[in-house]
């Protein structure tokens, strides 16, 4: 089992930056893949980004703006949110799987997810 406590959400206006994190516990941190995704209201949640070791991913609405990082001696994943847009508003979601040696994308491939922390975007 893997436990998953999210921090950092809250308001922001448009243009400004926040940084999520994400502690981990219940097995070891650095064997896992780390992933982001996030759900607006009557959508469906959608994938941000992941980091396996140091190689991460990202979604196309987020590349260039977010960046994914992770601190295994802290058991913490971080997803560092820069020129923050209203669009980007959702609650966001940490998750967690075991390894794979090819990123996974899809919210149905993480067995352990956070509470969610919300993110509010003002224009």
């Amino acid at each position: 089992q893997v436990q998953l406590v999210e921090s950092g959400g809250g308001l922001v206006q448009a243009g400004g930056s926040l940084r999520l994190s994400c502690a981990a516990s219940g097995r070891t941190f650095s064997s896992l893949v780390m992933g982001w995704f996030r759900q607006a209201p009557g959508k469906e949640r959608e994938f941000v980004a992941a980091i396996i070791w140091t190689a991460d991913s990202y979604a196309d609405s987020v590349k260039g703006r977010f960046t994914i990082s992770r601190d295994n001696a802290k058991n913490t994943v971080y997803l560092q949110m820069n020129t923050l847009k209203p669009e980007d508003t959702a609650v966001y979601y940490c998750a967690a799987r075991s390894y794979r040696l090819v990123i996974p994308r899809g919210p149905y491939e993480y067995d352990y997810w956070g509470q969610g922390t919300q993110v509010t975007v003002s224009s």
